[in-house]
């Protein structure tokens, strides 16, 4: 074998090695390598009555990102977040959860997901109004199994997160209405979420009460790893987000990195 010859093999496996590195190292506009995602929603149909809320919809949502879907009224953001939730079923298309297929899932299944892995946050928080702050947080906790005690004190640790620790012996009402936004993230996120699904969390509040609330969640679900879906009409709001997606009668109009 000649010189040349050897000198061509080793820049040959150089190249070898080069391609193999920036494959392995090859990652999405958000800086994360690309993998199965943790959710996923393929051709979503959903209909009501003679409305089409999705027409074909296809989202991903990834562990540790924080996605937000945008549009004007009535594009089928909400019924979305719902669908990959497993909190309404399409009528077609598949959603995919970490590897199961969630639209076929028996509702035994569902409830169960969604006392373990899913978190729930509404525009209006949605909290018990008997209770008071620190006993809506723990309730998650205890329908799991977790004992009362124990359960009291992880609440009141996630109410000090978020803030709002002094004032968790108040009921719902006696709350502001960012108070009561902070605590109910704080439910949303007490038993350690892969997925947390926030419809319009800012929705009735003003703007420095959703500046409090978007910068609390941001902060803990990247903290904890916890992939966010969050749906909105505010662009403000929205920019808390990795990447959104806009959607327009029923279907993905457009999508960007915003981080």
């Amino acid at each position: 074998m000649s010189n040349e010859d050897v000198s061509n093999g080793n820049a040959n496996d150089a190249d070898m090695s080069d391609a193999d590195t920036n494959t392995t190292n090859t990652t999405d506009p958000t800086g994360r390598v690309p993998g199965r995602p943790l959710l996923a929603g393929r051709g979503l149909v959903k209909t009501y009555g003679r409305s089409e809320a999705l027409r074909g919809a296809s989202v991903e949502l990834h562990r540790g990102e924080i996605l937000a879907l945008t549009g004007a009224s009535g594009s089928g953001k909400s019924t979305l977040l719902h669908c990959l939730a497993g909190m309404v079923r399409p009528d077609a298309g598949a959603v995919t959860y970490d590897g199961e297929r969630l639209d076929a899932l028996p509702e035994k299944r569902l409830s169960e997901l969604r006392r373990t892995d899913f978190g729930v946050v509404f525009q209006f928080g949605q909290l018990i109004p008997e209770l008071t702050a620190l006993d809506n947080v723990a309730l998650p906790l205890m329908l799991a199994g977790t004992g009362r005690a124990e359960a009291r004190e992880r609440a009141g640790q996630w109410l000090e997160r978020f803030g709002v620790r002094g004032q968790q012996e108040l009921r719902p009402g006696e709350m502001s209405g960012g108070q009561a936004q902070r605590a109910a993230l704080a439910r949303a996120l007490v038993t350690g979420p892969k997925a947390v699904f926030a419809d319009e969390p800012t929705g009735a509040l003003d703007s420095l009460a959703s500046e409090q609330v978007m910068t609390a969640l941001a902060h803990t679900a990247r903290e904890s790893d916890t992939a966010v879906l969050l749906v909105t009409h505010d662009a403000q709001v929205a920019a808390y987000a990795d990447r959104e997606v806009r959607l327009r009668d029923g279907i993905v109009a457009a999508q960007e990195v915003t981080a």
